[in-house]
């Protein structure tokens, strides 16, 4: 196996045990991206030269024994929506193009201090609001979507140009491109990672998280992510702690919630057998199927869309005024529809937003975790805006994406979408475990059980 290849528990135990140096991974991870960038486009800036000279000083401290952590001298990816100092966060978009950060952001900071290597910024919808990532080519087709908005990370994973990344999810932004590029993502509780120093599109909404290869990766990075920041007003006092799964694949005793409502409408027929395989898979682990109700469902579209659409306006108010001509049409549409909004419509979305947090609350009572598609299809072509079920009814590609992940940007409850397969057509597959709030601990022990059961060589796309 090529180092670009190796996940980030076994780079880390490699460099740990000198069998690799960290030059020799960003080395390779750096000619790979040489090789494959040009025909995926996961990135808007790439930094060689800085990556080179840190994984030079990385190796140098590890050779003088000052090993800082797992992530130590391992190459990441991180979308350009967070500010990492001296390096320009463009939300890949032209209204930032000569913005450059003058600090890191507290997640920057975080995966500086532990030794990480930055190799490049990647591309996102532009300013993270779509679901497509329009100038990004899908991993495993690239005359298919990426997923968005975190789709370069996704991407950038999945194709082994970077070891891992970060991304932001707003209505489904690390999970949908996860999802669709075969790869492990992951939307924390909101306030358990801070956002102080990354471009909001919802702050109400907003969340950062890690896009990884494997389950146990995602503990890796997101140990070092999570922990109060009191620059960020929604960062939460729930200290950090070691999120590593246990090796054992036993889940008796736990309950998993099996939707018998919403997340089994409109899903493609291929995406449904593999997600309940999936299930079935963490019932003969030992987990014990309950179904359950989710509530509220006619309200969470609408609540979601209440939400996003003033908040992001808001963000955006003075520079849609004074250079509207920047954005590209369907972000310029959507700032402009915002504008419109009765601030009572608003209103009437955060008391909706309360109450289903509540009945979230009371189902979730029941289960420890609830499994579902991530995404109700598998990466559309490039191009197609829209999606026709065999009833006859079109939906728009957006409205199919972030119907299923919406809701626990709602809720605030953590979801984690994992690898389950993949359609006649060998797109991925994905499936998101949700669960209760700071339960990271709980989803990442299910995702691994459920990952140990799948056959390595479904981890990578054949590009």
């Amino acid at each position: 196996m090529r180092p670009y290849e190796l996940s980030l528990t076994a780079a880390a135990d490699a460099i740990r045990t000198r069998r690799l140096s960290p030059v020799e991974l960003v080395d390779s991870v750096l000619e790979r991206m040489a090789r494959v960038e040009p025909h995926l486009n996961a990135y808007v800036t790439v930094t060689a030269e800085r990556a080179r000279r840190a994984a030079r000083e990385a190796a140098d401290d590890i050779a003088a024994g000052r090993l800082r952590g797992p992530l130590h001298g391992v190459p990441m990816g991180v979308k350009d929506l967070i500010d990492v100092a001296g390096v320009a966060t463009t939300a890949s978009s032209r209204v930032r193009a000569d913005h450059r950060a003058q600090a890191d952001s507290t997640v920057a900071a975080r995966l500086s201090a532990a030794g990480a290597v930055l190799v490049g910024k990647t591309h996102t919808h532009e300013f993270a609001y779509g679901l497509t990532t329009p100038q990004t080519h899908n991993a495993w087709d690239t005359g298919r979507v990426a997923g968005g908005s975190s789709g370069g990370s996704a991407v950038a994973v999945a194709a082994g140009t970077a070891t891992f990344a970060l991304g932001t999810d707003t209505g489904g932004s690390i999970r949908v491109p996860a999802a669709l590029n075969g790869v492990v993502g992951l939307k924390p509780t909101y306030g358990l990672v801070p956002r102080h120093g990354v471009t909001s599109l919802s702050w109400s909404l907003d969340h950062v998280g890690p896009v990884t290869r494997t389950v146990q990766d995602q503990a890796l990075v997101l140990a070092v992510l999570a922990g109060h920041d009191p620059r960020d007003p929604a960062s939460s006092a729930v200290p950090a702690r070691d999120y590593r799964p246990g090796p054992g694949e036993d889940l008796s005793g736990l309950r998993v919630g099996v939707p018998r409502n919403y997340y089994v409408d409109h899903v493609d027929a291929e995406v449904a057998a593999a997600v309940r395989g999936a299930v079935d898979r963490l019932e003969a682990l030992g987990a014990r199927l309950v179904e359950v109700e989710i509530p509220m469902t006619r309200y969470i579209q609408a609540t979601q869309w209440g939400l996003m659409v003033p908040e992001a306006t808001a963000y955006h108010e003075r520079t849609l005024r004074s250079a509207p001509e920047l954005y590209q049409a369907d972000v310029r549409t959507l700032l402009e529809a915002g504008e419109l909004m009765p601030a009572g419509d608003y209103l009437r979305a955060q008391r909706s937003r309360t109450l289903m947090r509540r009945e979230w609350a009371r189902m979730m009572a029941e289960v420890d975790v609830i499994a579902a598609p991530t995404v109700p299809a598998t990466a559309v072509k490039a191009g197609e805006e829209t999606i026709t079920w065999p009833d006859g009814t079109v939906e728009s590609v957006s409205d199919a994406y972030v119907r299923l992940s919406a809701p626990a940007n709602l809720t605030g409850v953590p979801s984690l979408s994992v690898p389950v397969g993949h359609d006649t057509a060998g797109l991925p597959i994905g499936m998101q475990l949700l669960g209760r709030p700071f339960g990271e601990d709980v989803l990442l022990r299910v995702g691994h059980a459920y990952e140990r059961t799948r056959p390595a060589r479904e981890l990578a796309p054949a590009i």
